[in-house]
């Protein structure tokens, strides 16, 4: 195993997850990134290493046991020890509940609560025996309260963050800090932009849009904290935003 240490993103898309990989690169991080595709991850990889860091792609569903099993045991075997994992699977859809099959209820449930254990406790068995790690849970305004047409995706977040609170709890003592970040607001996403129409432009100037490398460096901070002083949960959200 290699002595460096490696920071693992679980969904390193092209906005938060991606943001947090460059910003891990840049403290010296081994940086591990996946997506479902890997041919998707092309363009991340290489900017990181343009930028003087190290990345490491991988092609890994969060949802299949198997494959996160072999992530985590051929980062640990071929790249570094894991001292930060980013969960950052997404699954935000909107179906009226009479519209809602159960395959997509299914899915989105899988993506974001079954991949989160399953990323959860595979580092948490390899963090655990050397009493550090970080292990981060990204969420969004659904983990804390459901709304109209968001059954499933409010489902899986809360499950989510059911999941990091129990890991928190447990593996404090360990010397693993676990933390969940709702994320609430808009991201500034090729999602977001179609989804807002001609007033994304106006609420990205007033700072109405969460900037993915001001996120990135909320989830640093996170990192560096002193275990005296540990944040479980932290809310990000523009100064816009109604809560």
């Amino acid at each position: 195993m290699a002595g460096k240490p490696a920071a693992l993103v679980i969904g390193a898309g092209d906005a938060t997850g991606g943001a947090v990989a460059r910003r891990f690169a840049r403290e010296g991080f081994a940086v591990c990134v996946t997506r479902r595709t890997a041919d998707k991850l092309g363009p991340l990889v290489a900017r990181i290493k343009a930028e003087g860091g190290e990345a490491h792609g991988f092609g890994s569903d969060a949802r299949r046991e198997e494959q996160v099993v072999d992530l985590v045991a051929s980062i640990e075997r071929d790249i570094g020890p894991i001292e930060v994992a980013v969960f950052n699977v997404g699954g935000n859809v909107s179906f009226p509940i009479r519209d809602t099959t159960a395959r997509v209820y299914t899915k989105v449930w899988e993506m974001c609560a079954l991949g989160g254990f399953l990323v959860g406790r595979e580092v948490a068995r390899v963090m655990v025996p050397r009493r550090r790690g970080t292990i981060q849970f990204t969420g969004a305004t659904a983990s804390q309260r459901g709304g109209a047409g968001f059954a499933a995706f409010a489902g899986g977040k809360h499950a989510l963050r059911a999941l990091a609170q129990s890991m928190a709890r447990e593996l404090a003592p360990e010397g693993i800090h676990v933390a969940h970040v709702v994320i609430d607001g808009g991201i500034d996403t090729a999602f977001i932009r179609e989804r807002r129409g001609d007033g994304y432009d106006e609420a990205k100037q007033r700072g109405g849009i969460l900037n993915p490398e001001a996120i990135a460096e909320n989830y640093w901070h996170l990192h560096c904290q002193d275990r005296t002083a540990w944040t479980h949960e932290l809310d990000l959200r523009p100064w816009t935003e109604k809560w």
